[in-house]
C-alpha cells in the first residue's frame, strides 16, 4: 500500500536560513518544529527531509560532519523525521568527486523518486514544503503538491517567476504550511 508523505527542505523551512550550514551548533530550527511535525505525522504523512547540500561538493562539510548536523535536527525534530535525504552534488562548484551533474540536486525529481521507490510513497497524494522556486519544479515534475515558504529565496507571490508553474499556496512559516495541508486534507479521502 502506498503511503503519503511531506516533503521537506531544510534550510529556510525547517531550519532558519543562514548560508551554509557547516557544523550542528549552527542549526537553528525554526519554531514549532517539533509541534508542526507532530501534526502532520498525527494526520498520517511520512516526513521526509529533501535537501541539496552542495557544501559536501565544495569540500565545504564531510559526511560526518553532516550526520551529526542530521541528528542534531532529529533531536530538535523530537525525533519525528522519518527520513532524510541528500544531494551532495554541485554541477559546477568545487573539485571533488561530488562535483558533477546528477539527477538529484533539486529541481531535479531524483530524491522524491528515490524516497517513494524506498518508502512506498504516492507522490501524487504527498506535498513538498520549500523555500525556492527548484523546490516547487521538483514537487511538479512528479505530481506532489507544492508549498512555498516565503523568504531569502522567494519573499512573496509576487516575486515568484513569470515562466515557472507556481506553488498550490504561498505562506510564511512551517506553521502556516501545516494549516494549510490540515485544510486541504479536511474532508478528503484517507
Amino acid at each position: 500500500m502506498s503511503r503519503r508523505a511531506v516533503f521537506l527542505d531544510r534550510d529556510g523551512v525547517i531550519n532558519r536560513e543562514r548560508g551554509f550550514v557547516l557544523q550542528p551548533a549552527e542549526l537553528e530550527p525554526v519554531d514549532g518544529l517539533a509541534r508542526d511535525l507532530r501534526s502532520l505525522s498525527e494526520a498520517g504523512y511520512l516526513l521526509v527531509v529533501i535537501t541539496n547540500q552542495s557544501a559536501v561538493a565544495r569540500a565545504l562539510l564531510d559526511w560526518p560532519t553532516l550526520r551529526a548536523i542530521h541528528e542534531r535536527l532529529q533531536r530538535a525534530a523530537d525525533g519525528a523525521l522519518d527520513a532524510i535525504y541528500v544531494c551532495p552534488h554541485h554541477p559546477s562548484a568545487g573539485a571533488t568527486p561530488m562535483t558533477r551533474a546528477c539527477n538529484c540536486r533539486k529541481p531535479s525529481p531524483g530524491l522524491l523518486q528515490r524516497a517513494a521507490r524506498d518508502l512506498h510513497l504516492d507522490l501524487a497524494r504527498s506535498w513538498l514544503i520549500g523555500d525556492a522556486p527548484r523546490d516547487v519544479a521538483a514537487a511538479h515534475a512528479v505530481g506532489a503538491q507544492p508549498i512555498l515558504v516565503c523568504g531569502e529565496k522567494c519573499k512573496s507571490a509576487a516575486q515568484w517567476p513569470a515562466q515557472a508553474t507556481p506553488p498550490v499556496a504561498f505562506v510564511q512559516d512551517l506553521t502556516e504550511a501545516t494549516a494549510h495541508i490540515a485544510e486541504a486534507r479536511a474532508g478528503q479521502p484517507n
